[in-house]
């Protein structure tokens, strides 16, 4: 299975609550900490959610 590099590039400070917990859930803890995880569904779903805070890569 394939697997992806995301890496948090804006703050979710001003977002609402439900989607930091969303950045916590996908192991992101600071600006530009990146975290590798499996390509899956689940995975996919809580990227899309804020999308606007992340970069994905493929790797």
């Amino acid at each position: 299975m394939a697997k992806l590099k995301i890496t948090l590039v804006k703050s979710p400070i001003a977002c609402q609550p439900k989607q930091r917990k969303t950045v916590e859930a996908l192991g992101l803890k600071k600006l530009h900490h990146s975290v590798e995880m499996e390509d899956s569904p689940a995975t996919r779903g809580a990227i899309a959610k804020v999308s606007h805070l992340l970069k994905v890569e493929e790797l």
